[in-house]
């Protein structure tokens, strides 16, 4: 037995220790003590610690409920990166938008956030107001096709203040042939003139401490190392401050007296900083082109910013675009096969589509081709400090990874898929991994794209995916065979082999012994014991690598993995289906699946752990809609009594509040009802209910909720098309369109105004404060979710095809096929 916290839901600096769990008595025993302590061990923190803000004050990253994300679209030269690619020089600059202004913008590894934030300040007569708290903002994609479906992540915001003096239009892009971020900025004054400030807020080396900088009226510069950024205009700046945040950055002059009274032309010691540059006076209207350039050394940005200010705004977005000779997002989308037949599926006209398409795409590391990410944002990032060198969600799990591979091959993209799945082995442990001296082939819970571990926990679920996606990708003939079974031996073996046969990990922390399919973690990465999701996709990783180690000629393999994932699907309800279930009262026993379970017997299933400040209980009274994956993969069929059982409890609105999974949804313009759904009852992973965000300064609260998550809506819409798919002739139109009605429609309705999914949705439980959420709107948690995207896309494409997109045809024709 063993227990681990690393998740998810631990990203942020200070995680909650197993030390302290066996303080309060509640690690699970047999996971000896010194096994769970490490040095170091938090995955938050880099190589050198703490960063010194110096002078400064502390900051934290930025609000991560964004509207947009975007980089340059590159091509592959034989599916890697290359400036030898059609599309030249490879940009590696990625921005985030939020709250109206510029939020994380990273450069190099698409982790390394060089920027907190920029925004605009304006002064006038008396008075100075700041867009991200005296504006109110829309957003907008520059680039559309007739239909307003997006052709690339270039955006417009528009920040109207709030008392009517101005209006501030920024167009933001990155410049596909240099390392730049571009912003246009049109200030218009409506009461009088007035003078705009820029303001940016360096985090050199992903860290806002340890920077150095400095200001002229031509550049202002930051850096740490060997990592640097230089803002240039396409004016002289009037005035010019780097300063020390809090302390000399000027900003608590601009705001009581319209000016900065100390202006520094360099800083003295490293810190967080904060640079200001004064752009003209503006009577009426007038336009100010903005150039982030990033390099090695102030002096190589400089020149990228220079370069990019040269070639001029409207060639530059061209370019992004794939506007006429240039290869750019326009062209990316027009390869995607399938794209615009799936448009008809859609409820909004492919709007959210197209986006999708776009956001999924975005999230690939240009480095490691292939390194797709599970969003470009630090959850609850606004009150996460960056002292320390964080990922957030801007790293890779394999289990959100396959989803996102396997949504663009459903859009018909025939490159990024493949390189992912070559880009597996640098996630896999083998006996090279550094400091491993257990068991190999299984893959790591979390990584920097890079390959460098972060978390070490083991989810059975992202070691069978890889498996899956090989399958798939041979069968849709975008690798060939010779590919696979090379990959049989040197990748997929070695998974499977770890599926059927476990063993004693040696890695970091982890020296559990993993016995399948009793998992260390689930797919939520909080608890140890049986899991319908992950049995799932474990039987169905091993009937996939039955298949191939036949093709590969070893029947030894072929044999073994079949009857394991016979032998699973065989105990399957014996172990998490139970029949005697409190969760609607001690004196109403009922049936249905559990979340987890810690025995082989499910009416004796153990208690959880306490995770994400909630207590942990009995495992008969934790649900969630995980059971449905079973169908997803073709492990039971749509209408096993099993499943359909368990959704009456799951669909039960009327469990105690804590208890209950399911919420529906009602949006204003709308008459559709919309179901969603939270991972599981009892789920702490969440901002607080009376108001606040998750894990504010590391301390978990027992007021912490985890909320709706749009990608459960669209999993309940593939469970409704396999039990449409079952009948006499399989789903009719009519059973389409009833499921794009209420499921398409919902996710599109969970899409914010940059046509981002949200990872969590407030469900209207506790204060809608700090934030002033309404009913269905994406909290302070990740946004975009590319796992939220991929359910979405793949939604379409099984609704389209009228069969389930996951379904593994190995596991389907072994187990629900033959029910």
């Amino acid at each position: 037995m063993f227990t681990r916290i690393s998740s998810r839901a631990t990203w942020r600096a200070t995680a909650v220790s197993l030390a302290a769990l066996m303080v309060a008595g509640l690690a699970t025993p047999g996971f000896a003590a010194e096994d769970e302590v490490v040095p170091n061990h938090n995955p938050t923190l880099n190589e050198g610690g703490r960063a010194t803000d110096g002078p400064g004050l502390p900051s934290p990253w930025s609000y991560s409920a964004k509207t947009g994300i975007g980089t340059s679209y590159e091509a592959y030269s034989d599916f890697q990166f290359s400036d030898k690619a059609a599309t030249g020089k490879v940009s590696k600059v990625w921005f985030s938008l939020a709250d109206g202004i510029l939020t994380e913008t990273m450069y190099g590894l698409i982790h390394h956030a060089q920027i907190r934030e920029m925004q605009i300040a304006v002064t006038g007569d008396g008075w100075t107001a700041f867009e991200k708290t005296d504006t109110t903002s829309q957003i907008a994609y520059i680039h559309t096709d007739k239909d307003g479906r997006p052709l690339s992540p270039a955006y417009r915001i528009t920040n109207s203040d709030r008392q009517g003096r101005f209006v501030i239009i920024k167009d933001i892009f990155t410049d596909p042939d240099q390392q730049t971020l571009v912003t246009r900025v049109t200030v218009k004054a409506l009461k009088g003139p007035v003078t705009p400030y820029v303001i940016l807020d360096p985090s050199a080396a992903n860290t806002s401490g340890d920077d150095e900088g400095q200001a002229s009226a031509s550049v202002l510069t930051a850096w740490q190392g060997d990592v640097a950024l230089a803002l240039k205009a396409s004016v002289p700046f009037k005035g010019y401050n780097v300063g020390y945040a809090g302390v000399t950055d000027g900003l608590k002059d601009l705001s009581d007296h319209q000016q900065i009274f100390a202006q520094h032309t360099a800083t003295t010691t490293r810190g967080n900083i904060v640079l200001v540059g004064q752009l003209p006076a503006v009577a009426n209207s007038a336009t100010f082109d903005l150039a982030v350039g990033f390099g090695a050394n102030p002096d190589a940005a400089a020149a990228e910013a220079q370069a990019t200010l040269k070639t001029g705004y409207a060639k530059v977005l061209a370019n992004y675009n794939g506007q006429g000779a240039a290869i750019g997002w326009e062209d990316y989308l027009g390869s995607l096969s399938e794209l615009k037949s799936l448009v008809p599926v859609s409820e909004d006209n492919g709007k959210l589509l197209y986006a999708s398409a776009l956001m999924l795409k975005a999230q690939e590391d240009k480095t490691k081709a292939g390194g797709l990410i599970a969003s470009l944002s630090n959850p609850w990032g606004d009150t996460v400090y960056t002292d320390v060198s964080a990922t957030g969600y801007k790293g890779v799990w394999p289990r959100d990874f396959y989803q996102v591979a396997m949504a663009l091959a459903a859009l018909g993209d025939r490159e990024t898929p493949v390189a992912a799945y070559r880009y597996l082995p640098t996630v896999q442990v083998t006996k090279d991994t550094p400091g491993n001296t257990g068991a190999t082939g299984w893959f790591l819970q979390k990584s920097h794209v890079d390959g460098t571990p972060e978390w070490v926990g083991i989810q059975l679920d992202q070691t069978a995916m890889p498996i899956l996606l090989g399958a798939r990708l041979a069968d849709m003939k975008l690798i060939s065979q010779d590919e696979l079974l090379s990959s049989y031996g040197s990748m997929l073996k070695p998974a499977a082999e770890f599926l059927s046969r476990g063993g004693t990990i040696g890695l970091d922390w982890n020296h559990a012994t993993i016995t399948p399919p009793y998992a260390q973690q689930e797919r939520w990465e909080e608890q140890e014991g049986h899991s319908p999701s992950t049995t799932a996709a474990v039987i169905a990783g091993l009937a996939a690598a039955a298949d191939i180690a036949t093709k590969a000629g070893d029947t030894a393999g072929a044999a073994e993995f079949s009857a394991k994932a016979a032998d699973y699907s065989a105990k399957l309800e014996q172990r998490l289906y139970t029949t005697s279930g409190k969760i609607r009262g001690a004196d109403k026993p009922a049936s249905y699946y559990l979340r987890i379970s810690r025995s082989d017997d499910a009416n004796n299933p153990g208690v959880q752990d306490e995770r994400n400040g909630r207590a942990g209980l009995a495992s008969d009274l934790m649900v969630d809609q995980g059971f449905i994956e079973l169908v997803r993969y073709g492990v039971r069929k749509a209408n096993d009594p099993h499943i359909v059982q368990s959704l009456t409890i799951i669909d039960d609105q009327n469990l105690p509040e804590n208890l209950r999974v399911r919420y529906d949804f009602r949006f204003a313009g709308s008459d559709v009802t919309v179901p969603g759904f939270r991972r599981y009852g009892n789920d702490g992973y969440g901002d607080r209910t009376e108001g606040g965000n998750y894990s504010v300064n590391g301390q978990m609260h027992p007021s912490q909720r985890g909320r709706v998550w749009p990608i459960f809506t669209g999993e309940r819409g593939h469970y409704d098309l396999a039990v449409a798919a079952m009948k006499p002739g399989g789903a009719s139109q009519a059973d389409v369109d009833a499921i794009r009605s209420v499921y398409v429609k919902g996710m599109e309705l969970f899409a914010n105004d940059g046509l981002m999914i949200p990872e969590q949705v407030f469900d209207g439980v506790g204060t809608n404060q700090p934030h002033n959420y309404v009913l269905g709107e994406g909290i302070d948690g990740a946004t975009p979710l590319a796992w939220s995207h991929a359910e979405y896309v793949k939604l379409l494409r099984s609704l389209r095809d009228k069969q389930v997109w996951d379904r593994s045809p190995a596991a389907f024709d072994r187990f629900a096929g033959k029910q």
